[in-house]
Parts: structure tokens; sequence; C-alpha cells
């Protein structure tokens, strides 16, 4: 069960993520942090499978959540209820080697200093994973920076609706951040407001533009779900 909020919850019952399975592996697993809700499971499956068979890549899979969900000792801070999963845009043709999933290097696709795609690492196939990626029903946003969703906008020349679930947000370069909905089932699972109509083209991502930098701002201190409390203490 999810409980909570992405940024203040926790994860009850969690299932690991498998290492490695068909179109996909996980990246540094000695950070224990491939715990997932098992709907989450599914999903990485099933993406797994989908990039393998129709865009012909392998993927890596790195932050997901913690055994009992809540917040990571350095990071993010989200990833707290088993729904929030990072896949590398580093997209491979053969599998890594244990040695190389230890110590993995990711790509950047934006040149930060000319606010850019970096041309000789876009391919294709981005664009094919964000796309099916956003298409699935059980994904509720994905995070990417602006010029990659700027990238996006400009390479769907027919149904854009898709779109609404890819957000700007600072950093997100090297990776896309997946999140899921709520299941159904877990009632103390917080969900988060659907992003407006629209695509987001045009305007409002260009004017992502005008605020290369998050603002720093010390976020409020969050009251942790009293499910959640004696269950991260055991973490």
């Amino acid at each position: 069960e999810s409980i909570g909020g992405y940024t203040n919850g926790c994860l009850e019952g969690a299932q690991p993520v498998p290492l490695q399975s068909e179109g996909y592996q996980v990246v540094r697993s000695e950070r224990g942090r491939y715990y997932a809700h098992p709907r989450t499971v599914s999903f990485i499956q099933d993406l797994g499978k989908l990039s393998a068979r129709q865009i012909n890549k392998q993927l890596l899979i790195a932050d997901i959540s913690l055994a009992r969900g809540g917040r990571f000792a350095h990071g993010h801070s989200s990833h707290q209820t088993g729904l929030d999963i990072d896949i590398w845009f580093r997209l491979l043709n053969k599998k890594l080697t244990e040695q190389q999933l230890t110590n993995p290097y990711s790509i950047s696709l934006v040149d930060k200093k000319s606010f850019t795609i970096r041309d000789n690492f876009w391919q294709d196939s981005h664009f094919q994973l964000i796309k099916a990626t956003a298409q699935d029903e059980r994904v509720a946003r994905i995070f990417v920076n602006s010029v990659i969703k700027e990238k996006l906008c400009v390479l769907e020349t027919a149904d854009d609706s898709w779109l609404r679930k890819v957000r700007p947000w600072w950093g997100h370069s090297a990776h896309m951040h997946v999140r899921l909905h709520c299941p159904k089932d877990d009632n103390s699972c917080i969900a988060q407001p659907m992003p407006k109509e629209g695509s987001g083209c045009g305007y409002e991502v260009e004017s992502w533009r005008l605020k290369p930098t998050p603002p720093k701002k010390r976020p409020p201190a969050k009251v942790i779900p009293e499910q959640c409390s004696m269950m991260l203490l055991k973490q």
C-alpha cells in the first residue's frame, strides 16, 4: 500500500523490482532503492518489454523507493511511496555487465549553456519511449528538462494530447522521472492534481527559459502520516 503523498509518505508491503528482466536493468542496486508498489513492478516490466520489442533498446532503471518508502538519506524529496521511477536517457543496444551496473554513467540530452538539445545524443528512440510511457494509463506525470519538452512538442505533429503528462522541471536532463497514479485500492495514498488541460507546448514550456534554475526557498516542514511513523523508524 502506498501511504501519504509522493513527497511525504511511505510504502507497506513493497516488492523488490527484479534487477534484470526483458528490456531493462537496475543500476546501483547496492543503494537499496529498487523497492516498489507491486503496480510499479508490473509497470517497469511492461515498459521493459515494450522497449525491447518495439524500440529495440535496453533501459537503465535508477531510483525507485526504499523498502518501506520514505525519504532517501540524500537526493530526491519524492520517491517515498513506491510510485516514482527514474529511467535514464542512456538507451542501450545491449545489456551492461555486472561491473558496469555498479559504476554506470548517465548522459545529459541538454546543453545547459546554450539551452538546447545535444543532437549527438538525441535519438528517435527517446521520443518513442517518452510517448509510449505517457500513453500508459497508469502514468500520472513524466518530469523532464524543459528543453526536452520543447523538443517533444516540435516532433509531435499529430495528436499531442499525451504531452499534457510530460511536465518541465529543473534538472531531469539525463533521466525521465515517471510518476504513477495512486492505485485505486490504496485509500491512504494522496494523489497529485492532474496537470491543467492542454499539451503545455508553446508559451507554457518556453517560459521556462526565463527560470533556468530552481528558486532557493526552504520548503515548509511536513508532518509525516501517522501510519508511516513507526514503519520508517525500522528502516
